[in-house]
């Protein structure tokens, strides 16, 4: 038994850890012949890599119980030992991998690939501490290292005899590659993520060791090691932004290695046939320098002619972009470049010269020419870089790709426009309706007669016919009223905070950002707080409001947002005239885990970003396959979700995206501040002692970045102000349309049954055929 081998130590003697071990390690055994036929048939196929800083894949054991069909087999076998299974599912740590939606989106698109059965591998990083693991001490967010891998993660498996090496100016690394088994619903495929981890190409220097200079003999292993130990290390300095950019190199140089080699063994050295057979997918702008290091491996390496090598690497890859933010479209100093791989920048400036050439002879205006090559005022322009050096583009939602076009990249799609498009992102449901809300997956199926919508996630509109049948929509509520009853215990053992199951659950997840809007979100509950305060008679029904953020290390106003939520949680507590109607509930180190308890007993799904900022989203859709109702701003996906349940089974506020700049001209949140009212004395609690920040000065920040700004930005870009009284008016109606239940469980039923095109499999068939030329490979 792997028990045995694992603990070394007899069944009887085994705690819950070394069980799971043994498990796991027995699930991976379990799937090592299949995944071993997958490899071999998707080497011989058309096939995509899709490459990502993150993949944020969450627990696997239960995943995997769930889609090889076997988890009912194993409660029994587990409970002939003594023990529960859901108590051992506790045992796992969620991988340290991913951060927030773009990790997340990764992971669903994985896991529709492998149910799909379609020839796809991911490519990222092994982080050996994952961002960070949060604590609140004092309301403040504290960061520790995430020490997920400490005691083993079977589902991770070493390929030691498989690396390569990655060179950089000043030192060589080996790339060690650690595979991940990716299992679909109801496939014998077993898809592959490969993770890289950094190894020195030599241990230590043993002369300096023996010299007894101990620390000198390791300088070398401990850069090698900053590279794989941390997910997005700070970049506010020079040096940050050096380890950034050798971490992305890192695993867009091991990963390309490891596709060429591949290439080769299957289809010999004629690489005019190598897209054929290989599409790159970049998530984002992050790995975006495998462009130049592809065509480094093909002319330094393979021997290509220049021309004959871009035309390979330009039928190659594709670019997802997932961000309008100029902030985010990554810009790195040509002089981190020099230094790490002065070879590589020679490629990028050679790139950047073709494209000005190729400006200049289709006679584009050199203001433009300017403005868009790769290189230029000092940096290299890594999205410049993608829309040149790919076939494809695409945005993640309807309006985000219009915004692509009309704005961000505009004179990119007036030069190519066919090679742009729209995937809207999407949801895998076997992790986030069928794993993580069993009891109302159970409900489906009953109703639908079959499990078949796990994987057609279309016959969910088969439901819609039920929207009015009493008696179901009673079975509904009170599978809702299980997960929110769940949620709370939870909340419980974890925090010891008592929060009424009965009350409104109004949930906010995701990673903080001034854009996403916390902060309007709070300005509400200190106003819903004074309103109470002066009318104890209010029509709004208890409610609890939920958040789970992290913020980055180094984003100063953002972590002063979270200490004014915590904050306010704390005010409301110590008041007894108030805590029983509203309460506030920060989760501790958001992760996959977390999320999976939220999203089944959200009543309420907070979308509340700026109009315009906000590329899709997926949390908006995995509330509405839980059964939540949006409220929202008309931005990324919620605009296609209104579309799909209609007006009066969603709640959308605020400035719209068309109306944002002429409305941002005259805007002056200082008018706002004065007139709407209770504005003023909810704002004027970050300063007048109601909130105390312990004299750290981030409460001040924050309002003045409200009221009057700064010398480089005006007040409240975000438009906070602006949309609070529209907010506020669309809430309180959210609030009291709740309290007719049976209206309001038709409401979220609709939003079920219209969910079905907002599944991950759509996405990804779309890519499949319309972007990577692929089809399904299946394995006997």
């Amino acid at each position: 038994m792997n028990l045995r081998a694992e603990a070394g130590k007899a069944a009887e003697r085994g705690t819950l850890r070394n069980y799971w071990q043994a498990l796991s390690r027995t699930v991976v055994g379990f799937l090592a012949d299949r995944w071993e036929k997958t490899r071999d048939l998707y080497d011989r196929v058309p096939q995509a890599h899709y490459f990502s800083a993150e993949f944020l894949e969450g627990r696997s054991l239960l995943n995997n119980l769930i889609n090889l069909g076997i988890y009912e087999e194993t409660k029994a076998a587990i409970a002939s030992f003594g023990i529960n299974l859901d108590e051992l599912l506790e045992e796992e740590t969620d991988p340290g991998l991913g951060n927030g939606g773009l990790g997340r989106l990764a992971a669903c698109f994985l896991d529709s690939c492998a149910t799909l059965n379609l020839p796809v591998t991911g490519y990222g990083i092994l982080y050996r501490y994952g961002l960070f693991r949060q604590t609140f001490e004092d309301g403040f967010q504290k960061e520790h290292p995430d020490s997920w891998m400490e005691h083993g993660y079977p589902f991770i498996v070493s390929r030691f005899e498989e690396r390569v090496m990655v060179r950089y100016n000043d030192l060589n690394v080996w790339a060690v590659p650690y595979d991940m088994p990716i299992t679909g619903y109801g496939t014998d495929n077993v898809n592959r993520l490969r993770l890289w981890k950094s190894e020195p190409a030599e241990e230590f220097d043993f002369n300096l060791f023996n010299s007894q200079r101990f620390d000198d003999a390791v300088i070398e292993r401990n850069r090698v090691n900053d590279i794989w130990r941390v997910l997005y290390p700070n970049d506010t300095s020079y040096d940050g932004k050096v380890l950034r950019v050798r971490q992305q190199y890192f695993f867009v140089s091991a990963s390309l290695q490891d596709i060429v080699r591949r290439f080769v063994a299957a289809h010999g050295t004629d690489f005019k046939k190598f897209p054929d057979y290989n599409t790159i997918q970049l998530n984002d702008t992050h790995p975006v320098i495998a462009i130049p290091e592809l065509m480094r491996i093909l002319t330094d390496e393979r021997g290509l002619a220049w021309d004959d090598a871009w035309s390979i690497v330009r039928k190659t890859f594709g670019y997802t972009n997932h961000t309008v933010m100029g902030e985010a479209l990554e810009r790195w100093d040509i002089g981190i470049f020099q230094y790490l791989f002065p070879r590589i920048m020679e490629i990028v400036e050679q790139i950047n010269e073709r494209f000005r050439e190729e400006a200049v002879a289709t006679g584009i205006g050199a203001e433009i020419i300017d403005r868009l090559a790769p290189v230029g005022d000092g940096k290299i322009r890594m999205a410049s870089l993608a829309v040149y050096g790919s076939r494809s583009v695409n945005g993640v939602a309807q309006l985000h790709t219009e915004i692509l076009k009309k704005d961000t990249l505009r004179d990119w799609y007036r030069m190519y426009p066919e090679r742009f498009s729209n995937k809207t992102n999407g949801v895998t449901p076997r992790r986030w309706l069928r794993t993580c809300n069993p009891e109302l997956s159970a409900l489906i199926t009953e109703l639908l007669g079959d499990d078949s919508w796990v994987t057609n996630f279309d016959r969910i509109a088969d439901l819609e016919k039920f929207a009015d049948d009493e008696a179901v929509m009673d079975r509904f509520l009170a599978v809702k009223a299980d997960r929110k009853r769940s949620l709370t215990e939870y909340v419980c053992r974890q925090t010891g905070v008592r929060v009424d199951p009965e009350s409104v659950f109004d949930i906010q997840i995701k990673r903080l950002h001034e854009y996403k809007r916390q902060l309007l979100n709070a300005i509400y509950i200190l106003n819903l707080y004074d309103r109470i305060k002066e009318d104890p008679d209010l029509d709004i029904p208890p409610v609890t409001m939920f958040f789970g953020a992290k913020a980055a290390p180094g984003y100063y106003r953002a972590k002063g947002i979270i200490k004014m939520i915590n904050e306010i949680s704390r005010m409301i507590e110590s008041d007894p005239e108030v805590r029983d109607r509203i309460r506030v509930v920060f989760i501790e180190n958001y992760n996959v885990s977390n999320a999976e308890r939220l999203f089944p007993a959200a009543d309420i799904s907070e979308q509340i970003s700026t109009a315009g900022l906000e590329a899709s989203g997926t949390g908006n859709m995995k509330f509405m396959m839980n059964g939540a109702v949006t409220l929202g701003t008309y931005d990324g996906a919620n605009v296609e979700i209104a579309d799909e349940v209609g007006d009066e089974n969603v709640y959308i506020f605020g400035c719209r995206v068309e109306n944002m700049d002429a409305t941002k001209s005259y805007y002056n949140p200082k008018w706002q501040y004065e007139n709407i009212p209770g504005l003023k004395k909810a704002v004027d609690r970050l300063i007048d002692g109601s909130l105390d920040d312990k004299g750290t000065g981030m409460f001040r920040d924050i309002y003045q970045s409200l009221i009057y700004g700064s010398n480089w930005e005006p007040g409240d870009i975000y438009y906070v102000l602006g949309d609070f009284e529209a907010y506020r008016e669309m809430r309180d109606h959210v609030l009291r349309d709740y309290q007719d239940r049976r209206s309001w469980a038709r409401k979220c039923w609709i939003n079920i049954c219209r969910s079905g095109r907002f599944s991950s499999d759509r996405t990804i068939s779309e890519y499949a055929s319309e972007i990577w030329k692929i089809k399904p490979a299946v394995v006997d």
